[in-house]
């Protein structure tokens, strides 16, 4: 996985990658390849947004912690 690709340019060739198989764009012997990638980018993506979350919880956590000590 490419670590330092971030969740918009995944999801933009995501896009990309749909976008061509539903217009047939893509050859019988590329649509091989154009899955195998759109799986990277998947994974990419929940990763990112997993990681998101995760922050985001842990933030919220910090916050209801301090009110709690005040």
């Amino acid at each position: 996985m490419n670590k330092k690709m971030n969740y918009a340019v995944a999801f933009e060739e995501l896009q990309q990658i749909v976008s061509e198989i539903e217009e047939g764009e893509i050859s019988v012997d590329e649509l091989s390849e154009k899955v195998k990638r759109a799986a990277l980018l998947i994974k990419v993506c929940k990763t990112k947004l997993t990681q998101t979350e995760e922050d985001v919880n842990q933030i919220l956590k910090e916050l209801d912690e301090g009110e709690k000590t005040e």
